[in-house]
């Protein structure tokens, strides 16, 4: 077992012994130490279990910022993380530069981001980051940063336009102009360096500017407001600064594709990325995932298929299309598209791997939402004249899934009804069960709010 120790503001250490695993953890302990495992070994596995769990449930912004610390070198594990943050409440945000440390950094009850984890932005400039901000307080704005960070790095040259570009590009100094979007700071970037070398240029032969000397300043004090910048420009589209954010953090921070939707489409496909190794053998099952590879190939028969990569709100998986669904699907095949797949599973090279049957757009996806009185829910006659309506609308493609909201007048309780009772058309079943006296509707995924 992997235990792995961290500094917790105050504690002595976080250890991570799995997420999910704790409170069974601490059940088994009893069986391990009665079938001859060292008792003495067992107890104090059970002890950091027990301090494990403790931080989790009274301290778990600290603790997840801890944990995806300890992890921030299995890009798998800190994506599965992130979403258990999700599911949590607690708010992952992209990195800040007036807020971040180099580590992953609890602050209220969000996360930021560490500045190590942005791309292109070394450890000297880091530290440089952190020192101008410990002496000077938070940065006002680009040209502050843009200034203070070299002074504090004692080299010039430490704070290059790559770095720069990367910082703006995921979100790190979103903070410095909430009224300027991030293409608008792209654009002045140039202007601001060539501004903030020159007073470094100034400074270093001890010349004060006029702008300096009309506010009382020095060399060692500069004002700020000289700075130039770029002609107005509109910001970025919302799906190109996600894909900047992946390229330069490894993930979605600030948004996700799948993230708006993540719970109407867990209960349609409740099985994620990350738990498929648990499914293989199963049968057809169903994912929601986007797509995020595409690799055509061409069979020695001169066929079709395809390899293609998948995300998720936990983690990536492989995928194959073989020749005769690809001729059928390729066409929902395109990248960066959401979509509901759904295939087998197998092992390969010990890891689950996705054989696509079927796909379909998420803007597409329909399903049957019934709602049903408790009463209503809890006769057993109504729920046999409700299977047999449904058995009914089963078809030779059912692939529309039914849903049953339970209410009592003041709670809603949704309950996804099992694939044997997936029907062919939302319409016609819609139909067919307002005809039988239920309420149904046929509604987009989309438009279903949880």
């Amino acid at each position: 077992m992997k235990i792995v120790g961290r500094r917790l503001r105050g504690w002595q250490a976080v250890y991570d012994i799995g997420l999910a695993g704790d409170h069974n953890f601490l059940l088994a302990n009893g069986a391990i130490a009665a079938n001859c495992f060292n008792k003495s070994h067992s107890t104090a596995y059970g002890y950091v279990t027990y301090q494990t769990a403790f931080l989790k449930a009274n301290f778990p912004v600290e603790y997840m910022a801890a944990l995806l610390t300890a992890n921030s070198g299995d890009q798998d594990k800190v994506q599965r993380y992130i979403a258990t943050c999700l599911s949590m409440g607690i708010e992952v945000l992209p990195p800040d530069v007036n807020r971040s440390d180099i580590d992953f950094t609890p602050v209220g009850d969000k996360i930021l981001f560490g500045l190590s984890a942005v791309r292109n932005v070394g450890q000297g400039v880091i530290e440089a980051i952190l020192q101008a901000r410990a002496e000077g307080g938070a940065f006002q704005s680009l040209a502050d940063f843009c200034e203070r960070v070299p002074r504090a790095g004692g080299d010039s040259r430490i704070l290059n336009r790559r770095a720069l570009e990367s910082l703006i590009a995921c979100g790190a100094m979103d903070s410095l102009h909430p009224q300027r979007n991030r293409n608008q700071l792209m654009q002045d970037l140039p202007l601001v360096l060539e501004w903030a070398q020159a007073r470094a240029k100034d400074r270093a032969v001890g010349q004060v500017n006029l702008f300096d000397m009309l506010a009382g300043g020095s060399s060692n004090e500069p004002t700020y407001d000289p700075a130039p910048s770029a002609p107005p420009v509109d910001d970025l589209p919302d799906a190109e600064k996600l894909r900047q954010e992946k390229d330069l953090l490894g993930f979605y921070v600030s948004n996700h594709p799948l993230k708006d939707i993540h719970r109407p489409a867990a209960m349609i496909a409740p099985i994620s990325l990350a738990d498929l190794e648990q499914h293989t053998g199963q049968g057809m099952v169903s994912v929601i995932a986007l797509l995020t590879g595409l690799k055509p190939i061409t069979t020695k028969r001169g066929e079709r298929m395809a390899i293609v990569q998948l995300e998720d709100l936990t983690g990536q998986a492989e995928a194959v299309v073989f020749p005769k669904a690809y001729e059928r699907i390729h066409g929902q095949l395109q990248l960066d598209r959401r979509l509901l797949l759904w295939g087998t599973l197998e092992m390969r090279d010990d890891r689950p791997q996705l054989l696509i049957e079927d796909a379909e757009p998420l803007e597409e996806v329909k399903l049957v939402l019934v709602d049903l009185p408790v009463a209503q829910a809890g006769d057993i006659q109504a729920q046999s004249r409700l299977s047999e309506v449904l058995k009914q609308q089963v078809g030779e493609m059912p692939k529309v899934p039914v849903v049953v909201k339970v209410t009592d007048g003041y709670h809603a309780q949704y309950v996804r009804l099992g694939p044997q009772f997936r029907v062919e058309d939302a319409d016609r079943a819609r139909r067919a069960l307002n005809s039988a006296g239920f309420h149904a509707q046929a509604r987009d995924l989309l438009s279903l709010k949880l």
